[in-house]
């Protein structure tokens, strides 16, 4: 994992365990003036002039998860090992050139066409691994992370493999900031690191981030028969659709509060069972309110005994990769007993009357937790992860399970 507030999983989950964020103005940002929106980047070297920085992000967080799952190279068939990176925004020179802003493009870049496709950084990782299984990439909004996990975990139940690396990555596009800007979810404050504020009364809407996450997704038996180190087990994961419109939420939230029972029912877990959930949580009015009445509506009496909170108040928005950022941060909540902050949260809406873990973190051992993305689009997607040990303690049922 990378992020704003580090440059390896360890760091980055340290910095939110501590609430530590590393919003600031955007500055240095190729076609954004200077100051004009807040932002949470990764300083990161490109391979070449012009590189997408989506691109040496995949590799730097595939370098990692492949390092610590210390897989033996010779022994592994590389037919057997899938790939699924969610895509991202292409190269967009083309569209530079003819608004007549030749100064913004870098000089000696390779030619635009080159990194145009959204699947470019899945195609490039995969590539350079040897990764002959199945290739996967969606383009779900923010959504995409967790989807794309999604779709590598079916790939292994159905036999196509028995790993992949999966995840996604973000960087900071004008277009993407202009898009938002236009649609007023962009939050802007005096001080940069209080702008985001999920569930709270005075939110305003979220700031812009850059990160990537990946997983080493693995068959259950054959991490297990290679003595891997497992951080969690997917239990279930669900994608459904909130055909309402194409940023808004049904204000009933009864599309999320189903997709979130029905992901219990398929883990063959209770309400009660779960001690976290990793909330979308953008800081935007409607998406707060909406997701808590869904967790409510779901949840029912367990809610009130449920820790939520939303670390997009510390990293930002990383649209495409939030989802494996997110759930990376969820599998190590579940590894460290510890429900992570939700920063800035000083005036809780009374509307949103969860416990969101307010500007501190707190130490609180939970075998299972469910990861929730709510896209733009109407793409909704949940996850429920078992913390890795808790069924041989006799905590739940463990048929079906699948190593994380």
């Amino acid at each position: 994992m990378i992020a704003s507030v580090g440059d390896d999983r360890e760091s980055v989950w340290r910095a939110v365990r501590e609430g530590r964020s590393a919003v600031r103005r955007l500055s240095g940002v190729p076609g954004i003036p200077d100051g004009k929106w807040l932002g949470a980047t990764v300083d990161l070297e490109p391979d070449f002039p012009g590189q997408l920085k989506v691109i040496p992000l995949c590799r730097r967080a595939a370098r990692e998860a492949l390092d610590d799952a210390q897989l033996r190279w010779d022994r592994i068939d590389h037919d057997r090992f899938g790939c699924a990176i969610s895509g991202h925004i292409g190269d967009t020179d083309f569209i530079v050139e003819r608004a007549g802003r030749g100064d913004l493009i870098t000089p000696g870049k390779p030619d635009w066409w080159t990194q145009w496709l959204p699947n470019t950084a899945c195609s490039l990782v995969a590539n350079e691994l040897g990764l002959y299984g199945p290739r996967l990439c969606h383009s779900t909004a923010c959504a995409s992370g967790m989807i794309d996990i999604l779709a590598a975990v079916r790939s292994i139940q159905d036999g196509q493999c028995d790993l992949a690396l999966a995840g996604s990555a973000e960087a900071i596009h004008p277009l993407f900031a202009a898009g938002f800007e236009k649609m007023k979810v962009l939050a802007h404050h005096a001080d940069p690191r209080q702008a985001c504020r999920p569930f709270d009364a005075a939110r305003q809407g979220f700031v812009m981030g850059e990160g990537a996450a990946m997983f080493v997704l693995e068959r259950l038996s054959h991490a297990q028969r290679r003595g891997a180190s497992i951080y969690a087990e997917i239990v279930s994961g669900k994608v459904m659709c909130d055909a309402h419109h194409v940023t808004g939420l049904d204000a009933e939230s009864e599309v999320l509060a189903r997709l979130i029972s029905t992901t219990l029912r398929h883990s063959r877990l209770r309400p009660r069972d779960i001690g976290y959930i990793n909330a979308h949580g953008t800081g935007t009015q409607m998406n707060d309110l909406m997701e808590t009445r869904g967790i409510r509506k779901a949840m029912g009496k367990a809610a009130d005994r449920l820790c939520v909170s939303s670390t997009k108040s510390m990293l930002g928005h990383l649209v495409n990769a939030s989802g494996s950022v997110e759930l990376a941060i969820t599998a190590l909540a579940l590894r460290d007993g510890f429900a992570p902050p939700t920063v800035n949260l000083t005036h809780p809406d009374p509307e949103c009357d969860l416990d969101c873990v307010p500007l501190v973190g707190r130490a609180r051992r939970f075998n299972h937790a469910l990861k929730l993305s709510v896209a733009f689009g109407g793409h909704i997607a949940a996850i429920a992860l078992r913390r890795w040990g808790a069924a041989r303690e006799g905590q739940g049922d463990v048929r079906h399970r699948r190593a994380a």
